[in-house]
């Protein structure tokens, strides 16, 4: 017998909802809570942070003011590490990692935000999208370490929804929603409501425009799109939705 179901039916949602929507931002940017929250808060509409602990640090009585309202804080590690392809990278290149470390940084990670802001993190966000560590003949996945601490890992560019019946939850896929319109995010949602997915979308500062920014105007139009109970949304934080299908599907934490 097949580990999950396969079903031409779309996925039940709460409330008859048809689709399920995330969003999830990264890196504690100061934007974050200077512009973000304060608008998501005005649709009543709650987000996934991912953030590093120094970063909340500069903006620390807002990120508190974060949690108060509802939003989830994820952990996107403490030093960022991506490959060392990157430049910046280079002194925290992933290339140089062991599992061990990479264990502990999460764990440290974890401890960091739990005693800047009360909350331990339940979901983690993969920098620069990458789930490796080491090179070559000894790279490794760090995907189960991620499983083992988490409950629901993220991506970064991937190129579609998620389907809530088989998707990874220590490998969900994260569109990228920075620079987009509301178009191009309406053309996603609807795609996905007809089989009833889970879009998690990924950005990271919030603002009118700039390199990386997910724009004012398109958050807007989408949580106001998200409101309407016509359109079949439920948009909720990435922990919410995924502690949902891991209550009704219980293998998907395998």
């Amino acid at each position: 017998m097949p580990l999950f179901a396969q079903s031409s039916a779309p996925y039940t949602w709460p409330d008859g909802k048809r689709v399920a929507v995330s969003l999830s931002f990264d890196d504690a940017r100061l934007s974050n809570v200077d512009v973000g929250t304060p608008l998501l808060d005005q649709y009543g509409v709650k987000a996934t942070f991912f953030v590093v602990p120094d970063a909340v640090k500069q903006r620390l009585d807002g990120w508190k003011k974060a949690v108060a309202s509802g939003h989830e804080i994820g952990n996107h590690s403490v030093a960022h590490p991506c490959s060392g392809n990157f430049p910046w990278a280079r002194q925290k290149a992933l290339e140089h990692y062991t599992l061990d470390q990479m264990r502990s940084e999460l764990l440290d990670a974890n401890k960091q935000v739990q005693a800047l802001l009360g909350v331990k993190p339940e979901v983690y966000a993969y920098p620069c999208g990458q789930t490796f560590v080491g090179r070559g003949r000894d790279t490794k996945s760090y995907v189960p370490i991620v499983a083992d601490l988490f409950r629901a890992g993220r991506g970064w560019l991937d190129e579609g929804p998620n389907d809530p019946a088989f998707c990874d939850m220590a490998q969900l896929y994260g569109m990228e929603m920075d620079g987009k319109d509301f178009g191009q995010i309406l053309a996603v949602l609807e795609k996905a409501r007809e089989a009833g997915h889970w879009v998690v979308l990924a950005g990271h500062e919030i603002g009118e425009s700039g390199n990386q920014t997910t724009r004012v105007a398109m958050l807007k139009q989408l949580c106001e799109y998200a409101n309407n109970p016509a359109n079949g949304v439920w948009l909720a934080p990435i922990g919410t939705v995924a502690a949902y299908i891991q209550k009704k599907t219980p293998d998907s934490r395998r």
